[in-house]
């Protein structure tokens, strides 16, 4: 099968490898439909974190399961699912109390890329998240919102989710990537009545004011707490952070009213940081990986169904498999928002 394997900072490539099987009873094989490049990826693309060269490539993705282990009832061969990233069991600690992104019994050591013709995926029974009826049922613009399903759109829900937004609420979105545009669409979706988008690039706070926000804040660092204070005068009620630079958390901490929470879903890019301010305003500081199958089964994929968001909108450029290269360049370069890729276009 072809599968995007990691070459070296900057390259990736598409090479043959062996078809995965069943190796647990717990597995599914599914034959990938639609995938795509997170802007995680580009932490290793770019060589700011290591990865070992020849591993395969990408976590985001939908697919029809292929196959199942003898353990894996819930769904069976030829359902349409999306595949969180996530692969959470259902059973222990963490899945359970609904953090399925801190699942005890991840198995991501043996997981192949889902930028590939078919996956292995581990803990099947529970994870995978069943959409009903068949792609051919599905507009490519409903398609690719699924796709957002297995990671982007419910870390952007989590950020919301944590931060408690609530109805009427004045929430600030920090970072215009499919994140923080995802996570304007979740503010909405909570019923927040005011959305902050900090956004300096004119194509994304197009999407941002499409999504939801109502208010656009383009600088950076004390420039942007002082244009945010003058638009709500004691602090917003929430903040989403989703970029995770230490810019970026400072100024989440410093543009909140006293009591507000901050739901954190940006990678942490420094090893510690200064709480003392969180402290002296009283200021909440939750987050962390997104509870992918949690959310799609509670909201997000109805949601979607429903039409009452379309967060697909993310994807402004598409390619196929065999242009994974490209892909890459696109998100690196920031020609594209985030790349989709097209790997079974007769699905």
């Amino acid at each position: 099968m072809k599968a995007g394997i990691f070459i070296k900072p900057g390259e990736v490539r598409v090479e043959d490898r062996p078809m995965p099987e069943i190796q647990k009873p717990t597995d599914a094989i599914i034959k990938i439909v639609r995938a795509s490049v997170c802007g995680s990826d580009l932490w290793w693309f770019r060589g700011i974190s290591k990865r070992e060269s020849g591993t395969p490539t990408g976590h985001e993705g939908i697919g029809i399961v292929e196959s199942v282990g003898s353990e894996v009832t819930n769904v069976k061969p030829g359902d349409f699912v999306i595949a969180p990233f996530t692969h959470g069991c259902g059973h222990c600690a963490a899945c359970k109390a609904g953090f399925d992104g801190n699942c005890l019994n991840r198995e991501t050591s043996s997981i192949n890329g889902y930028q590939a013709q078919y996956l292995r995926f581990v803990n099947a029974n529970w994870a995978l998240v069943k959409i009903p009826g068949q792609p051919s049922d599905y507009t490519p613009e409903m398609l690719n919102s699924f796709v957002t399903l297995s990671d982007v759109m419910a870390t952007g829900y989590h950020a919301a989710a944590t931060a408690e937004v609530k109805p009427g609420d004045t929430v600030a979105v920090m970072g215009d990537g499919a994140v923080g545009l995802c996570g304007v669409i979740s503010a909405k979706l909570r019923g927040a009545k005011r959305i902050i988008a900090m956004s300096r690039h004119e194509d994304r706070q197009k999407l941002a004011r499409e999504f939801g926000a109502t208010d656009v804040v383009p600088e950076r660092g004390d420039e942007a707490v002082k244009h945010v204070m003058e638009l709500t005068g004691a602090g917003v009620d929430a903040v989403l952070e989703c970029v995770g630079t230490e810019q970026s958390v400072d100024t989440a901490t410093k543009i909140v009213r006293p009591g507000a929470i901050i739901g954190r879903v940006g990678i942490p890019q420094k090893p510690d940081m200064n709480t003392n301010q969180l402290f002296y305003n009283n200021t909440g500081l939750r987050g962390g990986i997104a509870s992918v199958t949690t959310y799609d089964r509670e909201e997000l994929l109805q949601a979607v169904l429903d039409g009452k968001i379309n967060p697909g909108k993310v994807f402004t450029k598409q390619f196929t498999l065999d242009q994974l290269q490209d892909a890459y360049d696109a998100m690196d370069q920031r020609q594209a928002i985030k790349s989709l890729l097209i790997v079974d276009d007769q699905a």
